[in-house]
């Protein structure tokens, strides 16, 4: 792994509260951002088709993205392109399609179908042929229930609870003491909540995707937070020469994933990979704030048990 040089930093010129003060501020406006779009929306997250329900169809053409979306009466949620293959994902909300809550939700697809079929839509070579000769440019279909959706978000909003829930529990396992413990929790639970805004901020659905996104902050999270907490109470050496040393090993570690996920953010951009870019910015943001949250909030907590507190 390249090794960066990382600055020793003058925590001795700054108050605990003093470093508190960003990471809590920017805490409290995620948080704000959440609670608003909840109150607007009913939700703090758009959610994606699989948690909502509704219908997505591949369609190999060879029109431009504008004219997919012309060839439906309906606008859909979302048309994304499969770069090099003359496809595009086509989706629709289950909210959003007439007679889908109430209705015969195999008809409201078959509809969409048909409209696709009997556009002016150019096939591509992707495009498949009938047993009878024809060219059929629909090559893949499916329906998600409301019903069914709803399941999966509870399990996939299940496992993230389970996670941050065994990721505390393991946490206080290993350092059998509450603050620092606490510090870890607290981080991660910034670490998590910041995404969530950014999330919400830029329109970027809650989908098994981002959910995969979010569960891999957490282990980022965690793995920083003890890497400080080891070197500062198992260690040996001063408590700024223990905060320097997790430094140099952790800020070189999350900034160096954090460039890899902005390298397939853009890449997958360009190829119109939209759930990869997704993950890329979701993860780039989260690690940006995990920096943020070891070494401000975490060091404050961590200074305050050694020099103030039951570690003193």
């Amino acid at each position: 792994m390249v090794s960066l040089e990382v600055p020793e930093l003058a925590y001795e010129a700054y108050t605990n509260r003093q470093l508190v003060a960003v990471p809590l501020a920017i805490l409290a406006v995620a948080v704000a951002v959440l609670g608003i779009t909840f109150a607007l929306t009913g939700t703090p997250l758009a959610l994606g088709i699989e948690f909502t329900g509704g219908a997505e169809l591949t369609i190999a053409t060879t029109a431009d993205q504008d004219e997919v979306v012309n060839a439906f009466d309906q606008e859909p949620t979302s048309v994304q392109p499969v770069q090099d293959e003359g496809q595009y994902i086509v989706q629709f909300a289950g909210g959003e399609l007439d007679g889908f809550a109430d209705g015969d939700k195999s008809a409201v697809l078959q509809s969409l179908v048909d409209q696709a079929e009997d556009s002016s839509l150019e096939p591509s070579d992707t495009a498949e042929t009938t047993a009878d000769g024809e060219t059929t440019i629909v090559i893949g279909d499916s329906v998600t229930s409301p019903s069914f959706g709803a399941q999966i978000q509870q399990t996939a909003l299940l496992g993230l609870f389970a996670a941050f829930l065994g990721m505390s529990a393991i946490t206080f396992g290993l350092f059998r003491t509450f603050v620092p413990s606490l510090a870890v929790v607290a981080s991660a639970f910034s670490d998590l909540v910041i995404p969530l805004a950014f999330m919400s901020l830029f329109g970027i659905d809650l989908t098994l995707g981002t959910v995969a996104a979010l569960l891999m902050i957490i282990g980022y999270s965690v793995d920083s937070d003890i890497l400080l907490n080891n070197h500062v109470i198992r260690r040996s050496g001063s408590f700024y020469e223990s905060v320097h040393r997790s430094m140099r090993t952790g800020i070189t570690m999350t900034l160096t994933s954090t460039v890899a996920m902005l390298v397939m953010a853009a890449a997958a951009w360009f190829f119109g990979i939209t759930i990869m870019r997704d993950i890329g910015l979701i993860l780039a943001v989260g690690l940006t704030a995990d920096i943020m949250n070891t070494y401000l909030l975490n060091v404050s907590l961590l200074r305050w048990y050694k020099f103030e507190g039951v570690g003193r």
